[in-house]
C-alpha cells in the first residue's frame, strides 16, 4: 500500500497541477492591485482606479461585476463583510451578512418527526434578506470618489453585452439542482443546452436590474424592486416580506485585532467566527518555533492542527450573532488564555477526541457552562477579492450565497439569484450539517437575527504599514487557508504567490480529522501523522485565496490569485 501511495504521489508531482513548481510568481505593478476568482472582474477593479478611483470604489465595481460573471457566488441576492483600511491606518469593517425574516422561528426546517427537511437549502424558504447591495452601496457612499452609477457601469455592459464563459463557470452550470427552478434552469442551463467555455452569457434581465439600482439603489429596500422581490419569494412559499427588506441594515462594527510576530492583524468579527478563530489560532501558535519544525513536515502539520481544533472547538461553543448573543471576545484573544490551550498539546501526539477540555479561564468557564459546543455548517461558495489602490487604501471582501447557486432560485424578471444563507444557523441544534461543523444555540434561527459565518477578511500591517490583504472562499476552510498563507509569509518568509500555492490542511475539532491535500504532501509525511494518532481525510484542493502583499523595499503591489482557480492578479 506505502509502495502505491509512492507512485501515486510521484505521478501527481509530474502533473502540471503542482502548484508548487517553479514559475508561479505574483505579478507585479507599481501603483495598484486586484486580486479576484474572475479575470473580468479583477481588469474591472483595475480600471475604474485607472479612471481615477479609489480601493473601495474598484471594490465595489468588482463585486457588482462578480455578480455577473461568477454567479456561483457573486451575487446580489446574498452577503458578506468589508474591511477597509486607509492609507492613514484608519479601520472600518462593514458587515452586510443577510438576515432572518421576520417570520423565521427556531425549528422552521423540522418535519412532525423533528428530522431536517431539505428547505433551508433549496427554494424561496431558504433564503434571509439579502444584504450585499445596501453594503456595497453604503461603502460607495461613505468612502468611494466616482459614485454608484459609474462603479456599476462595467457591471451593467457585461451583463447586457455578454461575457465569455470560463471553463470554471461552464463545469460549475452543470449544478444539477439548477434545474430545480425553471428560470435558473432557463438562464444558466439553457434548459438544458449547457454552456460550453468561450460562450457569451447575456444576461438581460439582471443588466436592468443593476440599471435600477444604479439610478435608485434605495428602490432595493424601500421601493419599486423591493415589492418585486417580495412578491416572487412569498408566491414560491418564502418569508420575506418588504418589511424585511426595508428594516436590513448594514452594521458597522470594530474589526478584531491581533498580534503575530510583530504583525498587526485586523480581521472579521462575529457575526464570522473568522477574526477570532484566526487570532486565538495565531496566538497558540506564537510559542512556537514553526520554523524549526520545518514547512509542511509532519511536526509542523500536527502543531498548527492542534491549534485549529482548539480555536474551532471554541468557535463552536461561544460564537454567534453578537446582537443576540454575548460573545466574550476578550477572553478568546488573551495570549494567557492561549498560552494555556499550547501547554495542553502533545507535541508528539495527537489529542484525543475524549482528551480535549478548556483551560479554566475568568469569564469563560462561567460562559462555557451556559453552552454546549454542538457542530454547524456554513457552504463552500463564497467569493473573495483584495484590492490596493495608488494612495495605499487597501480593501478585503468576502460575499456569498451560501451554497453553489445559493438556494438555486433567480428571481423571474429581476435576473439575480437567493441565497440559501438560512441553512447557517443550526436548524437542529446537535445535528451536524453537511460539512461537519458543529454549532448550538448561540447560533439557532430567530428572526431578524444574523448567521455565524467563517469569512475571514483580514488586512496585515507591519511597523504600522500595509503588508498583506488576504481573504478566501471555503466555508470553514476559509479560517484556515487564511492562516495557512500567513503563516508561510509570517514564520518561513514565502513570497505570497507561495504561500497563495502551498499545501494546505484544516482542522475544525469535529469531525476530528486531519483534512489535507494529499497531491501536495509526501507518503512518508502522511505516515507519521498517522502514526501521530491523527485521522488523515486526503482530498482534492480547496478555497481560492486572493491576496496582496505589498513589497517592504519598493512599495510594489503583489497579486497572488490561487493558481487552483482560474482567477487573476491585475494591476497596473
Amino acid at each position: 500500500m506505502r509502495f502505491v501511495r509512492r507512485v501515486l504521489a510521484l505521478l501527481v508531482f509530474l502533473l502540471p497541477l503542482n502548484l508548487a513548481a517553479e514559475g508561479f510568481e505574483a505579478v507585479r505593478a507599481p501603483h495598484v492591485m486586484v486580486a479576484s476568482v474572475h479575470p473580468e472582474a479583477s481588469r474591472v477593479g483595475a480600471e475604474i482606479m485607472r479612471q481615477g478611483g479609489n480601493a473601495v470604489d474598484a471594490a465595489v465595481a468588482t463585486g457588482f461585476a462578480l455578480a455577473v460573471v461568477h454567479p456561483s457566488a457573486g451575487n446580489l441576492g446574498g452577503g458578506g463583510f468589508l474591511l477597509f483600511r486607509t492609507a492613514s491606518g484608519e479601520l472600518h469593517f462593514l458587515d452586510f451578512r443577510e438576515m432572518a425574516p421576520a417570520a423565521a422561528s427556531h425549528d422552521m426546517y423540522l418535519d412532525k418527526q423533528g428530522n431536517l427537511t431539505s428547505d433551508s437549502r433549496f427554494g424561496p424558504r431558504a433564503a434571509g434578506v439579502p444584504g450585499t447591495v445596501a453594503g456595497l452601496v453604503l461603502a460607495e457612499r461613505r468612502w468611494g470618489k466616482l459614485g454608484l452609477a459609474k462603479v456599476m457601469e462595467p457591471a451593467i455592459r457585461l451583463a447586457r453585452e455578454g461575457v465569455v464563459v470560463t471553463q470554471q463557470e461552464a463545469a460549475m452550470m452543470h449544478d444539477r439542482e439548477l434545474a430545480r427552478d425553471a428560470e435558473s434552469h432557463r438562464i444558466f442551463q439553457r434548459k438544458g443546452n449547457f454552456y460550453a467555455a468561450g460562450e457569451l452569457l447575456r444576461q438581460p434581465e439582471l443588466a436592468a436590474t443593476l440599471e435600477r439600482i444604479a439610478r435608485d439603489p434605495e428602490s432595493f429596500y424601500h421601493g419599486a424592486l423591493a415589492h418585486e422581490i417580495a412578491a416572487a419569494v412569498q408566491h414560491g412559499g418564502g418569508l420575506m416580506t418588504t418589511e424585511d427588506l426595508a428594516h436590513y441594515k448594514v452594521v458597522e462594527r470594530a474589526p478584531i485585532h491581533g498580534t503575530y510576530r510583530g504583525y498587526d492583524i485586523y480581521s472579521a468579527p462575529p457575526p464570522s467566527s473568522g477574526g477570532i478563530a484566526l487570532v486565538e489560532t495565531l496566538n497558540i501558535l506564537e510559542g512556537f518555533d514553526l520554523r524549526a519544525a520545518r514547512r509542511n513536515s509532519a511536526q509542523y502539520l500536527h502543531l498548527v492542527a492542534e491549534a485549529y481544533r482548539r480555536a474551532f472547538y471554541d468557535r463552536a461553543t461561544f460564537l454567534g450573532d453578537p446582537d443576540f448573543n454575548e460573545i466574550p471576545v476578550a477572553q478568546l484573544l488573551d495570549k494567557k488564555y492561549a498560552a494555556d490551550w499550547r501547554a495542553s498539546i502533545d507535541p508528539q501526539h495527537a489529542t484525543p477526541e475524549s482528551a480535549l477540555e478548556r483551560p479554566h479561564f475568568t469569564g469563560l468557564d462561567q460562559a462555557a457552562a451556559l453552552r454546549s459546543p454542538w457542530v454547524g455548517a456554513e457552504k463552500t461558495d463564497t467569493t473573495h477579492y483584495s484590492v490596493v489602490d495608488e494612495a495605499g487604501n487597501a480593501v478585503s471582501v468576502t460575499t456569498t450565497l451560501n451554497d453553489s447557486f445559493g438556494s438555486r432560485v433567480t428571481l423571474p424578471g429581476l435576473g439575480f439569484l437567493l441565497n440559501d444563507e438560512m441553512d447557517d444557523f443550526a436548524a437542529k441544534p446537535g445535528a451536524p450539517n453537511m460539512f461537519g461543523l458543529i454549532q448550538g444555540e448561540a447560533n439557532s434561527i430567530a428572526p431578524s437575527k444574523r448567521p455565524l459565518s467563517a469569512m475571514t477578511p483580514t488586512i496585515v500591517t507591519k511597523d504600522g504599514k500595509l503588508a498583506l490583504v488576504l481573504g478566501s472562499p471555503g466555508g470553514p476552510t476559509i479560517i484556515t487557508t487564511v492562516a495557512n498563507v500567513l503563516l508561510n509569509v509570517a514564520d518561513f518568509g514565502e513570497d505570497i504567490q507561495r504561500a497563495v500555492n502551498a499545501p494546505r490542511f484544516h482542522h475544525q475539532w469535529m469531525p476530528n480529522e486531519l483534512r489535507v491535500e494529499a497531491w501536495q504532501l509526501s507518503p512518508d509525511t502522511l505516515d507519521v501523522l498517522q502514526k501521530m494518532g491523527h485521522k488523515l481525510k486526503q482530498t482534492g484542493s480547496w478555497g481560492d485565496a486572493e491576496c496582496i502583499a505589498i513589497d517592504g523595499k519598493t512599495g510594489e503591489r503583489l497579486g497572488a490569485s490561487d493558481a487552483r482557480n482560474g482567477g487573476r492578479a491585475v494591476g497596473w
